[in-house]
């Protein structure tokens, strides 16, 4: 103890009084990334999602927006830019649902899961407390207290209903909601005058009204009504006024007003009586009540329903139901308030001509899209404001905007609300389209920023090559066609001389002017025009396409996103397949992506074909699908347009081919006894193999059966087409080869055992061959699940698991050789006689569970391969593949010296400086996306999830790269001085000789 302190003592006296060298020895230990390098080789764009909720702050300098989002996510928008201010990303399952959101104040109250109460600092982001809900359904909530101020949040769940204090979340009371097996308790309203009720359906038969004191929980009324015509209370009820319940009832063409107070019967008025008629084939009458006003009570005025595109804003006043006004062709409405006025929004199609009103001209400018939806023809809609007491519109409140995109409507509207000095009413406007794009309005009309919130969900993406410049283009063609003669053959190449050196004086004096700029001014605007690839091909175009149906195509260098459309039609849980069809390399011919979508439900595929640089459809029309798609398969074959030949296997095993042209059809049947499918049946637990018929019919030919009672498939992985394979074998310590087992057909199937008991629990891997479905390798891991993470390539696996006997994460590799004799140099095919790969395998203990993991790739497989792994941090670890060597051995010898392999750990360290995106950390990250560049030292890498994230790898280095500090000015003086002294020396020498002539 004593030397101890002793010790700890003399440390510090060393610290101070050689404070250089302790600062020298912590500089080994410290990694950083220049100020400069951020967002130079790289950048990040974050998301929040499909918004549920919004709500905007009222007032003239109002700067932020609080949304909570269908990714489970709690978030603060800058309301000037749109930038984030800060986000908190909750649980990605039920548990983190965000299912209320209300703002009072600077404080933000949210539900989550329907177990959480929560109380969030808006400024900063921060949480002010955090209370557990009871069990049960969630309903909803609402703000409660005395004296027109709310001073408690109620919670309302299927069986019971809690008060809580909205300065520390404690609990006041919780108290049984009676009948709450039978009654479906849906509303919850409080006035502000110490009660709160509660509203509960019994479909078509009776609601029952629940009247609570604040102050204890007692139920000081409690009332039974009889309404056999009413389903539901979402959407057809709300509360007005004084604490009054509006429902409407499309049968009988009425709305019916009930007060909660009292409880007694309801009174029915009529529409017709009122000058309003109702379809005769309407289902219900929609009932949109509006906010509180600023004195804390419901309005009087609601909005009702009459069909999808027609409301009346009504009120409720003195017993009468009244209309204050008919709006046609509506796309959106709402109430807002700025705590002195209450108005009403509508937004509206805009027409050419003027505007009607009534049931007569609904359908006169909205066109079907696709059957059972509309659109608004010329795609630009208003925003009008009216005094929700009167219905009279206030002059100078018109916001007029247009939607790019075709068959895409506005789904959801939140105002931001304030009085300007004169004492009128101004606006902003959040409008949410469905297909997940965010845009804030300004009056009257002005774009203040946009979000692409789809973007939140990447589910496919390629990178794409960019084309040629026009001088690159010109060098291309500049030697003609033979048929253009001699002559024009000169011309074309004095032509494509002269566009170069223009082009060439161009770029010099854009390099002056900008060099006499600061800059902070100098501009790269990047767009489709002026795309064009660059020296080493780094800069590419990213085409991604989401869960929603809309494709973006985005620059690679800049994050700049240059094109998109959406795909309508497209529903929820739909699968896509992108594939390149012709690349960027077969001028003049355009580049060409197909996608394909499988819908969930029908199992209906559908195809498009589009430029990916232009982001445009294709005027080639691809082939109608009239049966479900359940294998494609791109072929290395091009037809005469340099277009590679896709083939669809439908349900029957019926193979289309595309494009379909008479010298594809021939090429196909020549190559159709070498073309193989495969199948996975997951439910069945069956793997199959097909072969091509020339008639473009299919045989099976194989088949593997892993029983479905025992374990399912979960993985199917094979190689990537891109992958180049520099070197066939390893040169070991004793000279000799070790040659790879490069098997092309070779599929990775990973397997989870159905009893997920931690003892009898399982993972298995089958390596079976795709062509003749032979088991090259199979093993199992005992006491392992998932989720599992594999990447296939070259000759070697990796796959990761949770080991449940230990309980750890853990990496296991696989690498299969022919052994020291090569059995083919030549070529590899499946019909070979059996060889058996030998097969070498090592597991590792990694510290942090996976969320996704992929390979580097580069151009010719030379640079050492690294494994790049997405934490659930945001953080991706570049692991070297060297460090998953199954050689490493456990005691080095003087040949695993002479290889350099690693001696065995079973550990694997993280270690934060192999960390590629530093601080700059990806959200829920869902997958890796590697492409080669035209650098062999340089792969690049796009990471997405609730965030997209690009940059640059260099597994061994930019050996072939000059550094950004290389001194051009040293060594070029050292060539001048070189080629000046070759000169004298040169003359002397002659000087020399003659001299020596003349003796």
């Amino acid at each position: 103890m004593v030397s101890g302190r002793k010790c700890g003592l003399g440390g510090v006296m060393a610290a101070d009084k050689y404070p250089v060298l302790l600062i020298l020895l912590s500089l080994s230990l410290v990694r950083a990334v220049f100020e400069d390098q951020v967002g130079k080789f790289d950048w990040r764009q974050q998301y929040v999602g499909r918004l549920q909720f919004a709500s905007l702050e009222s007032g003239l300098g109002a700067k932020k927006l609080i949304v909570a989002t269908d990714k489970n996510i709690i978030a603060a928008l800058n309301s000037r830019t749109g930038d984030l201010l800060w986000r908190h990303v909750d649980k990605d399952t039920a548990e983190g649902t965000v299912d209320a959101l209300m703002m009072i104040g600077q404080d933000a109250i949210t539900v989550s899961g329907g177990r959480l109460l929560r109380s969030w600092e808006t400024n900063i982001g921060g949480l002010n407390w955090e209370a557990t809900l009871e069990s049960g359904s969630f309903q909803t909530m609402s703000f409660a207290g005395s004296q027109e101020t709310p001073r408690y949040v109620a919670v309302l769940k299927n069986s019971a209903l809690s008060l809580h204090f909205l300065s520390n979340g404690h609990l006041k009371w919780t108290e049984p909601l009676p009948e709450s097996d039978t009654v479906q308790y849906q509303m919850l309203h409080s006035p502000y005058k110490g009660s709160v009720h509660v509203v509960g359906i019994v479909p078509q038969s009776h609601i029952n009204i629940l009247t609570f004191s604040v102050e204890d929980g007692s139920i000081s009324h409690q009332a039974r009504v009889l309404t056999p015509w009413l389903r539901s209370l979402h959407g057809t009820c709300g509360v007005v006024g004084d604490s009054f319940l509006v429902c409407g009832d499309a049968p009988m063409s009425s709305v019916h007003i009930l007060s909660l107070l009292s409880g007694e019967e309801t009174v029915r008025h009529s529409l017709q009586s009122a000058g309003i008629e109702v379809s005769e084939d309407l289902d219900e009458l929609g009932v949109i009540s509006g906010a509180r006003n600023g004195n804390g009570a419901a309005l009087s005025q609601f909005f009702l329903q009459i069909s999808p595109r027609r409301f009346f804003l009504m009120q409720y006043r003195d017993g009468a139901v009244s209309p204050l006004r008919d709006f046609s062709q509506v796309s959106l409405v709402n109430f807002a308030s700025t705590g002195e006025k209450t108005v009403a929004a509508v937004m509206q199609c805009k027409t050419d001509g003027n505007q009607k009103s009534g049931p007569e001209t609904e359908n006169l400018t909205v066109q079907s899209c696709s059957e059972g939806s509309w659109y608004c023809p010329g795609q630009t809609f208003t925003i009008n404001l009216y005094m929700a007491d009167s219905g009279r519109r206030l002059l100078e409140t018109t916001t007029s905007f247009t939607l790019e995109q075709s068959c895409v409507r506005p789904d959801a509207m939140f105002l931001q609300t304030f009085l300007k000095k004169d004492d009128s009413v101004g606006y902003r406007a959040l409008v949410q389209t469905e297909d997940n794009q965010l845009l804030f309005l300004h009056q009257p009309g002005k774009l203040a920023w946009l979000r692409e919130e789809s973007l939140a969900d990447v589910v496919t993406m390629e990178m794409v090559d960019l084309p040629l410049t026009g001088a690159q283009a010109e060098l291309e063609g500049e030697f003609g066609k033979k048929a253009d003669g001699l002559l024009g053959m000169v011309l074309k190449r004095l032509s494509s001389q002269l566009i170069l050196l223009q082009s060439w004086s161009a770029h010099l004096w854009k390099m002056f002017c900008d060099a006499r700029k600061p800059r902070s001014q100098i501009r790269n605007e990047i767009n489709i025009d002026t795309l064009a690839r660059d020296e080493f091909n780094l800069q590419k175009m990213i085409v991604m396409v989401t869960a929603s149906g809309k494709i973006f195509g985005i620059e690679s260098s800049s994050g700049s996103i240059l094109w998109k459309f959406y795909l309508h039609g497209v529903h929820p849980g739909s699968s896509f397949k992108l594939l390149i069809q012709r690349t960027t390399a077969h001028f003049p011919h355009p580049p060409q992506c197909t996608l394909l979508v499988k819908d969930k439900e029908t199992a209906k595929s559908t195809m498009y074909v589009f430029n990916p640089i232009f982001g445009k459809l294709s005027q080639l029309a691809p082939p109608p699908l009239q049966r479900p798609i359940i294998q494609s398969l791109l072929l290395p074959v091009m037809d005469n347009d340099y277009a590679k030949v896709l083939l669809l296997l439908d349900d029957q095993h019926k193979v289309i081919p595309f494009p379909t042209t008479k010298n594809v059809l021939q090429q196909i049947h020549e190559l159709a006894p070498t073309i193989f499918f495969y199948l996975v049946d997951v439910e069945k637990g069956k793997l199959s193999g097909l072969r091509l018929h020339k008639d473009l019919s299919t045989e099976e030919i194989w088949e593997v059966l892993l029983p479905p009672d025992l374990q399912r498939i979960t993985l199917v992985n094979g190689k990537p087409s891109n992958e180049h394979v520099h070197s066939q074998g390893r040169v070991m310590g004793d000279r000799s080869v070790l040659y790879k087992y490069l098997n092309p057909n070779l599929l990775a199937v990973m397997t989870e055992s159905t009893d997920t008991h931690p003892e009898r629990c399982f993972i298995g891997i089958y390596l079976i061959d795709g062509v003749t479905g032979r088991i090259i390798h199979s093993s199992v891991q005992r006491r392992a699940r998932g989720p599992i993470q594999i990447v296939h390539s070259e000759n070697w696996v990796v796959y990761q698991y949770w080991n449940s006997k230990a309980r750890r994460n853990e990496l296991t590799v696989l690498e299969f050789y022919e052994g020291t004799e090569q059995y083919n140099s030549t070529s590899f095919s499946s019909l070979d006689r059996p060889h058996l790969p030998h097969i070498l395998q090592q597991s590792y203990i990694f510290p942090s569970a996976i969320r996704a993991m992929q390979a580097t790739i580069t151009e010719r497989g030379i640079t050492s391969r690294h494994i790049l792994i997405g934490l659930p941090s945001g953080a991706i670890l570049s692991l070297p593949k060297a460090l998953l060597d199954p050689r490493r051995p456990e005691i080095p010898t003087e040949y695993t010296r002479e290889e350099n392999l690693i001696p065995y750990t079973p550990d694997i360290q993280i270690h934060t400086e192999r960390f590629i995106n530093y601080n700059q950390t990806i959200s829920r990250m869902r997958g890796i996306f590697t492409a080669p560049s035209g650098l062999e030292s340089t792969c690049l890498v796009v990471a997405y999830g609730l965030d997209i994230y690009q940059t640059r790898v260099f597994p061994s280095k930019q050996f072939d790269v000059l550094k950004d500090d290389y001194d051009y000015i040293l060594i070029s003086s050292v060539l001048i001085g070189l080629v000046f002294a070759t000169m004298i020396t040169k003359r002397l020498a002659q000087v020399k000789l003659l001299n020596r002539a003349w003796r």
